[in-house]
């Protein structure tokens, strides 16, 4: 790992795991309580890639704390595991629902949570994939004209360019240079790869 995961730990009885996860290369930083918490999120120069969050603590608890991150811009996406002593699977679907990525109950074995957090690092990292992805292919697809779209469109429906100049009152030349214009903005080679990834984008339906 050639840089350290970085971990908001969120409890008011915080020192085992402290001590334990930097063997495993986490980056430890405590908050004692939700309202601590959140000022650590706050800080822009603090940059956690997950929030190990206890249920009961003073001053604000992991409800309302989790309520907190989520409604945050800025936090809403972290990934945060609740930890309790309380096993009931009420509360535990209640976690769920607020927006925690896992629930662990403790007391618990340390090998356990490493799973669980690794396991959810990497929903999380694939989810961020998965959308700057989409982000990326509509960022390219909207530098198309609505010309150019609409040639797309017929593209997608199987339509050959004598049948897309006929429906656009156009010579058929005039559909090779949309469409020319459509491979080197969308940066691909031929008609089916730039209707992939228009579908991508939600500008032609499957």
């Amino acid at each position: 790992m050639s840089e350290l995961t970085k971990v908001l730990l969120v409890d008011d009885n915080s020192k085992y795991l402290k001590d334990a996860l930097p063997f495993y290369g986490y980056e430890v930083t405590v908050a004692l309580d939700g309202v601590q918490a959140l000022k650590e999120l706050a800080n822009a120069s603090n940059k956690f890639d997950i929030v190990l969050l206890d249920v009961m603590m003073p001053n604000m608890n992991g409800w309302d704390t989790l309520k907190a991150i989520r409604k945050n811009e800025k936090t809403k996406h972290l990934p945060v595991i609740m930890l309790t002593a309380v096993n009931e699977d009420q509360k535990m679907v209640t976690g769920l629902k607020i927006g925690a990525d896992d629930y662990i109950v403790k007391p618990f074995v340390l090998p356990n949570l490493l799973a669980r957090m690794e396991a959810v690092l990497r929903r999380s990292i694939r989810q961020r994939e998965l959308s700057q992805d989409v982000t990326q292919t509509q960022v390219i697809v909207d530098l198309l004209t609505s010309k150019e779209k609409e040639v797309l469109q017929m593209v997608a429906k199987g339509e050959s360019n004598k049948q897309i100049a006929d429906k656009m009152f156009v010579k058929e030349v005039t559909v090779k240079t949309h469409l020319n214009s459509i491979f080197k903005k969308l940066k691909v080679a031929n008609r089916t790869q730039a209707v992939l990834l228009a579908m991508q984008a939600d500008l032609v339906k499957n």
